[in-house]
């Protein structure tokens, strides 16, 4: 044994009282492991994407009470140090149904309870928006949501959000994980729970506002009372069922039909493969039960409601899943439409909408036909909720915002993604159209006709060789020894290109992006000549190489025609640009 896994030995054995996680670890050195050992010890989990997200397991590289105490400590004194109004204003903490979910977000809360911040501690299993709700309603200074979202089984999480009720972002994350490396050593009380008389619960108070919020978005009470649809719910074994069910109720929604075998929260997740909806069959028991039930409509929310699937019944009898970016486009016309219905004398100028870089760019074209504005941010809703923020300061008016990953902001009484208000927000539009003799695929149709069609095909391909992904993107911004990108892709002329880890955009007068740049990940964008937008990046988490790519077709023209074009470029990036990690 070396003497940096000796001294993390020492550490963890001297600071972890959980007796599970304590056994494993002595176990593991009993046994001579000293290879897992190094892995579990000498490196930690570091803040990533508004928090730390991993395995549940012993070490400081994995998730567990001692982990979550000292990402607690640390960003209980982060806090103090830059929030001067933190012990008047104090901490929301919510946590899912997972596995030790309870006992992290306990643990959270005695760390700040320690250093005399007010905590409110939900008492129950909540969906990830009530925190982010909670925090603008209380007046907050921060949240913390003990959450994995859709990840497997085996993890969980930890997402901060700060006063402003978004995802933390860049520099806090940074000033967090220092803060933390200062705070390794539990403090005196850290393992003790009788400091959890002094949390503070509003769930209540938190449940009746969030649904009187929503209640308040309904444009027509009577549509919703007379429409003849039926839904069908899933909460795919999360913490949505009771909320769900409870809000489609308050709303005005009667003719819901859960998905019984997914009713229940549960750690297991036992009639699903990987507890996501974006994955192929995860809503097979919700298509059975909508059969049924002669259902039109089924929504699905993921483990932690903050994300939301649709489908919806055809002619033929089988259902339709709507892809994230058909939602998107379904969500974001009805909110214009509602927008003008509400607030018809607001210029359309003061009102903006947003999507990730990989999302669909049919806002964009809605848009500019609309005369509203539309705002690109990196990927994720850290990037987004932050952007609407600043809108709002403004004076703007922030109508939508989505990611292709299913996550939809509807209004901003939330600057986060719920998948609770983009529920009731479809049922509201299914039932408005539904009135008029339109289904949502009629509609979405009808959007295509009028505006053009979106044509999109995503994939990845797994790279476990970390020095051929960074040879591959370093060929592509040297491509063929030019000293610059390509020009083009086969046949088809390349009009823009936007790298952002090499902080380059061929369409600005300075070359920079407006999108913040990151040399940690790549991600590199192509614009082309005839209309498709390609985009190439790694992923945080995964060892994936993903693409994203879209058409938006003319008017008129078919879904094949458009397909066909995409088809071809893509054919062309994984034989030119992408070799040996497509083949």
């Amino acid at each position: 044994m070396d003497s940096t896994l000796d001294g993390k030995l020492k550490k963890w054995l001297e600071w972890d009282q959980d007796p599970e996680t304590l056994a494993e670890i002595k176990n593991l050195t009993d046994s001579g492991q000293f290879d897992q050992l190094r892995n579990l010890l000498c490196s930690r989990l570091t803040f990533g994407t508004a928090g730390i997200r991993g395995r549940m397991g012993a070490g400081f590289n994995q998730m567990n009470d001692l982990v979550i105490i000292q990402t607690s400590q640390g960003l209980a004194k982060y806090l103090l140090k830059i929030d001067p109004l933190v012990k008047n204003a104090g901490v929301v903490i919510g946590f899912d149904g997972r596995y030790h979910s309870r006992s992290f977000a306990e643990r959270t809360a005695v760390a700040f309870i320690s250093q005399d911040i007010p905590v409110y501690l939900f008492s129950q299993i909540v969906p990830t928006p009530f925190i982010p709700f909670a925090i603008r309603t209380l007046k907050c200074s921060a949240g913390v949501m003990v959450t994995a979202s859709h990840n497997p089984k085996e993890d969980n999480g930890y997402k901060v959000y700060f006063s402003n009720g978004a995802q933390i972002i860049s520099p806090h994350d940074k000033g967090i994980q220092e803060s933390i490396l200062c705070n390794l050593e539990p403090w005196k009380d850290a393992w003790k729970h009788d400091k959890l008389g002094s949390v503070i619960n509003k769930l209540s108070d938190i449940e009746k506002q969030y649904y009187d919020t929503l209640k308040n978005r309904i444009i027509s009470s009577a549509s919703i009372a007379s429409t003849d649809l039926k839904f069908v719910y899933t909460a795919m074994h999360g913490v949505g069922y009771k909320y769900a069910m409870n809000i489609l109720k308050v709303c005005g929604f009667t003719r819901v039909f859960p998905t019984e075998a997914q009713v229940q929260p549960d750690p297991e997740f036992p009639t699903v493969k990987f507890p996501n909806p974006e994955e192929e069959g995860a809503l097979d028991l919700a298509i059975e039960t909508a059969r049924q039930h002669q259902a039109q409509i089924v929504f699905a929310n993921d483990p932690d409601a903050d994300r939301l699937a649709i489908a919806e019944r055809q002619p033929n009898g089988s259902y339709k899943v709507f892809t994230g970016n058909e939602t998107g486009i379904l969500l974001g016309h009805w909110l214009w439409m509602v927008h003008t219905q509400k607030d018809p004398n607001r210029p359309a100028g003061d009102c903006y909408m947003l999507s990730s870089a990989v999302s669909t760019q049919f806002l964009s074209t809605l848009a500019m036909k609309e005369g509203f504005n539309f705002v690109q941010t990196l990927t994720g809703f850290k990037w987004m909720g932050n952007e609407a923020d600043d809108l709002i300061r403004k004076g703007k008016k922030v109508l939508y915002a989505f990611e292709e990953a299913l996550g939809h902001m509807c209004g901003t009484h939330i600057l986060d993604k719920d998948g609770l208000t983009a529920m009731v927000e479809a049922g509201q539009m299914a039932a408005h159209l539904y009135s008029k003799g339109l289904t949502l695929q009629q509609q979405l149709d009808n959007l295509y006709t009028r505006y053009g069609r979106s044509v999109t095909m995503n994939s990845y391909f797994i790279c476990h060789d970390s020095q051929k992904i960074e040879k591959t993107f370093a060929n592509i911004a040297n491509w063929k020894g030019s000293g610059t990108y390509p020009q083009n892709l086969g046949p088809f002329k390349i009009v823009r290109v936007r790298d952002l880890q090499r902080c380059f955009d061929s369409s600005t007068s300075d070359k920079r992006p407006t999108l913040p740049c990151s040399s940690s990940s790549f991600m590199i964008t192509f614009y082309f000549e005839n209309n498709v937008v390609l985009t190439i990046r790694t992923s945080g988490t995964e060892p994936k190489v993903k693409y994203y790519s879209e058409i938006i077709s003319k008017p008129g023209e078919s879904e094949q025609e458009a397909s066909n074009k995409l088809e071809i470029v893509i054919n062309y990036m994984k034989t030119e640009l992408l070799g040996d990690i497509a083949s």
